[in-house]
């Protein structure tokens, strides 16, 4: 471990009212109050949490890694996004590890949904500058007796918490002589900010799907990211913050072109640069060859069988972490357990569900983007779930199947059909960027693409999507009422088609192509 210098409280001035040692009792022990020990890379909270194997996700690790060490890099902000499911908490432990073992880890918050003291912004600067604190005794005093002096800092913005707790007490250390910056651990982790929400809640808690609730959390994520901009970043402070989280509103706002952390940020898009494949195929066969040690019976699966696994992953390390744990439960077989995942099909009393944390996952993204975008007045009277459904049956080719008939629309094309207003779709799957997205492709037109091959056979199976699940039916109905009221109010003459066909609309000429072809 490498030597930081420490300085006892005594050696330093502290203007609060009350002795540097007063001050370090009071005011420490009303910190401690305030933070949230579960959030911790190394709590007794996430024991075995999730991390890379060491041959796996090598490129990501090795780009975060260059640019913590790399300290005369002029962004001092990362943001990593991801879909649900890509493996950012992995990664985000590994390197709070790498970072322990290297001592330059300053502090580290991982936040999740389902513990009520993790899954609120209002614990995240104290627990930090708790952290920073107990690597740092110098540090420790300047917060407790910026503490002591207002005992009602943790009500205060979180802009204000982030200057009184870690901006003040660095910069008094540094004007003082008692850091050594190149000592000092500088690496500060966030992991899944898409999960807290806007106020502290005493009882675990499902993901936000009431919808005042969510604009709410969306508003405290965005108050944290402004915060850490102003405070680090514009101040220089020579930390490294590294923030991972789905691509949700508050961070995708502020990456996208135009948003405020667009020019200072660097940004990894993990779903869009890494294909996790290779590593998702290391990791199987090492798991495997584990179990077969502990069975021994070392041919109790096949190459093909991993293959089939990792292409039904989508490059998303969520299914195959749930396809081994669902293997190893205890008290079961995991040939046979092997066996029913590969040859499984749903249907309704089907006892086994190998895939029933993937399903709890989508299920609760889904309900909450639907309420969310329901609750919008200009939205009134549109079924969000049958909308959405339109699209993803689009993804390839629409295929009506009592008609005997392939479509395939642009997206674009298809909110005309649907008499959506421009701009809809961007709306729309606001809320699902951690399972799909929009891509260009040929002349620049936009497609939907689904991250996860398995949120596609969910949509598609209703003992799995249960009350989701829209039937292809629903999707063939609306789509014939629209072309039928478009024919409708706008007739058209089929005599004079060849010669008017430069003038038709667009979509009139998509649709035709789309249902005899070309003329």
């Amino acid at each position: 471990m490498r030597d930081i210098q420490y300085f006892e409280a005594s050696h330093i001035t502290v203007h609060s009212g009350g002795g540097a040692g007063d001050t370090s009792n009071n005011g420490w022990e009303l910190l401690l109050k305030n933070i949230a020990p579960n959030a911790l890379h190394n709590s007794s909270a996430r024991y075995d949490a999730p991390k890379c194997d060491e041959d796996t996700r090598v490129e990501v690790t090795g780009e975060i890694m260059e640019w913590i060490q790399n300290r005369d890099t002029p962004q001092h902000l990362l943001c990593i996004t991801g879909a649900a499911g890509a493996g950012k908490s992995a990664l985000q432990q590994t390197i709070a590890e790498r970072c322990t073992e290297l001592d330059i880890l300053s502090a580290a918050f991982f936040c999740s949904s389902t513990d009520p003291t993790r899954n609120t912004i209002a614990f995240i600067v104290p627990t930090i500058a708790y952290q920073i604190g107990l690597k740092h005794r110098g540090f420790r005093s300047y917060v407790s007796a910026a503490v002591k002096h207002d005992p009602n800092i943790f009500s205060l913005s979180l802009q204000s918490q982030m200057d009184v707790l870690i901006v003040r007490p660095f910069e008094s250390l540094q004007r003082s002589h008692g850091l050594d910056i190149n000592t000092f651990p500088y690496v500060i982790l966030i992991d899944g900010l898409d999960e807290c929400t806007g106020k502290y809640n005493a009882t675990p808690q499902a993901p936000l799907a009431d919808p005042d609730d969510r604009r709410q959390a969306e508003d405290r994520q965005a108050e944290l990211l402004a915060a850490i901009k102003l405070c680090v970043v514009d101040n220089n402070l020579p930390f490294r913050v590294f923030i991972a989280s789905r691509p949700e509103w508050a961070i995708h706002t502020a990456l996208k072109p135009g948003g405020y952390l667009r020019q200072v940020a660097y940004h990894i898009e993990l779903s869009d640069r890494y294909d996790a494949s290779g590593d998702m195929r290391r990791y199987l066969q090492r798991r495997f060859k584990g179990i077969g040690l502990q069975i021994s019976d070392p041919q109790w699966f096949s190459k093909d069988a991993i293959e089939t696994l990792v292409q039904a992953a989508s490059g998303q390390f969520v299914y195959v972490a749930t396809v081994y744990k669902y293997i190893t439960e205890r008290r079961g077989s995991p040939a046979e357990r092997l066996k029913v995942v590969l040859a499984w099909t749903p249907h309704d009393g089907q006892v086994v569900r190998p895939f029933e944390a993937l399903d709890r996952l989508y299920a609760s993204i889904l309900s909450a983007a639907k309420k969310a975008y329901e609750a919008v007045d200009t939205h009134h009277g549109r079924d969000f779930l049958l909308l959405f459904r339109v699209y993803h049956t689009n993804v390839d080719v629409l295929h009506v199947r009592s008609a005997g008939v392939g479509l395939l629309f642009t997206v674009d094309i298809l909110s005309a059909l649907l008499g959506l207003e421009a701009g809809a779709v961007d709306t729309m799957f606001s809320d699902l960027r951690s399972l799909v997205t929009l891509e260009k492709f040929g002349a620049g037109d936009l497609r939907l693409r689904l991250y996860h091959k398995s949120f596609s056979d969910f949509l598609e199976e209703e003992s799995r999507a249960k009350e989701l699940f829209v039937p292809e039916s629903r999707v063939c109905t609306l789509l014939s009422k629209r072309c039928m009221q478009l024919i409708i109010e706008c007739p058209l003459d089929f005599d004079s088609l060849p010669d008017q066909w430069e003038a038709l609309p667009l979509l009139e000429r998509h649709s035709l192509i789309g249902i005899f072809g070309e003329f």
